[in-house]
């Protein structure tokens, strides 16, 4: 694919995911950002998009097997999401919380955004869980079937929420409202920068809350710009 500052920030991740560590680098969201193009996210980083299309075009040079999600199907797809990002997201939570409010306890006296850290933690807890369940109980096994149908060329179901935009337009917003707010403790911690007083359990904190950022990213793209389209795809196929 030949990228250009008209490409669109989640078609560049969808075509090549070794371009989403570029994107890491320069703090570009590739994830709930995905539909900017990338001279708009350049533009609102004060970034020239000349660097980043360079690293882009260096990174899709590096020889490897690269996972190829926009070609695998809905199935397949739900399968990895639940298995990898949804159970990544069940296991690190409770220890993020507990280490965040240890870290709020131990040091907010001196580092007082770490109370913010520790609340936000336990929000995106708390929505995430709600979120996954309604992904997982609901949206996953709609768009299965809807998948399913179409392979025996039969009608989709009738989901039991009407349009598969609803169901879709509430996930994209609580995939909206966890970036922000990971975004929120990216900037109180700067960067997930440990202070110069920061003990091991601080360091180790803000590296959990680093790598859970990343996993995020990856997990919301997955969604927004790969499963979601393919499953209005399905739909608009049965109505054709």
């Amino acid at each position: 694919m030949h990228f250009t500052g008209e490409t669109t920030v989640g078609a560049i991740v969808a075509e090549d995911f070794r371009t989403a560590a570029v994107f890491h680098e320069f703090g570009i969201d590739f994830c709930c950002g995905g539909r900017r193009t990338l001279a708009e996210a350049c533009r609102e980083r004060n970034m020239e998009p000349e660097a980043v299309l360079t690293a882009l075009t260096r990174s899709c040079s590096v020889p490897g097997i690269v996972p190829r999600f926009d070609e695998w199907s809905p199935e397949t797809l739900i399968g990895y999401i639940v298995g990898t990002h949804h159970a990544y997201v069940k296991q690190a939570l409770p220890v993020l919380i507990a280490h965040t409010r240890k870290l709020a306890e131990a040091h907010g006296g001196r580092h007082p955004e770490l109370r913010d850290v520790a609340e936000l933690t336990r929000q995106i807890a708390a929505e995430m869980s709600s979120h996954m369940i309604k992904e997982e109980q609901i949206l996953f096994p709609y768009i299965a079937a809807a998948a399913e149908a179409v392979e025996r060329g039969k009608p989709a179901p009738v989901g039991p929420f009407g349009s598969i935009e609803n169901p879709i337009a509430m996930m994209e917003a609580e995939h909206d409202a966890a970036g922000d707010a990971v975004a929120s403790i990216r900037a109180l911690t700067g960067g997930y920068v440990p202070p110069a007083d920061g003990c091991a359990t601080y360091r180790i904190a803000l590296q959990e809350l680093e790598a859970f950022e990343r996993d995020l990213h990856t997990h919301v793209h997955l969604e927004t710009n790969i499963l979601f389209p393919k499953a209005r795809r399905l739909v608009q196929f049965q109505r054709a």
